[in-house]
């Protein structure tokens, strides 16, 4: 399994009901329906990726993130996870409003744009970074709405979600001292755990 769903798995609840959004090749799902008895959907616009889903066993319709979630109901899922698709989407702001809404939990990653390279590409170059990370130049690029752990903090803290895990990891998926103490400066990408409104910290299992 990828380095960044082994670290995902282990935030979600045996036994749980998980909504993944753009799910892929669905290798998260089928890894927790087979190892941790998660019932769940996967949301997923590819075709490819669809059949794929459809392989492994697992639940997918087929949908475009950015028309939202209205076809669940509120607090209708435990976890709802998005990998490396936050930036991805036209409105971010909503598409959270959606998750912490039929979600009592979140899970979700990202490209961390305040990472030093980033800073030091822009500095020096006076251009919009490319780098193995981020292959893409300005105009081609799929990632639309880059964001920093601090701009995605403030995000959640406008809607009262609680950050209950947070891990700032390189492209291998590491982390360390130095990232926990400098995460904004060094991490180049963010994993985070959160909470809907109002869910009590008794609520919340690890």
């Amino acid at each position: 399994m990828r380095a960044d769903l082994e670290i995902i798995q282990d935030w979600i609840p045996a036994g749980s009901r998980v909504l993944d959004l753009g799910c892929g090749d669905g290798e998260l799902l089928a890894w927790l329906q087979s190892n941790k008895n998660v019932t769940g959907y996967g949301l997923e616009n590819d075709a490819d990726n669809i059949a794929r889903c459809v392989a492994r066993g697992v639940n997918v319709i087929e949908q475009n993130l950015d028309k939202g979630l209205g076809n669940f109901a509120s607090n209708s899922f435990d976890v709802v996870v998005m990998t490396q698709a936050l930036q991805a989407v036209h409105y971010p702001d909503k598409i959270l409003d959606e998750m912490l809404r039929v979600g009592r939990q979140c899970i979700i990653t990202f490209p961390n744009f305040g990472h030093w390279r980033c800073r030091w590409y822009l500095a020096s170059k006076g251009r919009m970074p490319v780098s193995e990370f981020l292959p893409y130049t300005w105009y081609n690029t799929p990632n639309i709405h880059f964001c920093t752990f601090e701009d995605f903090e403030e995000l959640c803290r406008g809607r009262s979600a609680k950050v209950i895990d947070r891990l700032a990891v390189d492209q291998q998926h590491r982390h360390g001292w130095a990232s926990k103490l400098w995460p904004n400066l060094l991490g180049e990408i963010g994993i985070y755990r959160v909470s809907s409104p109002g869910l009590q910290d008794h609520q919340i299992a690890v």
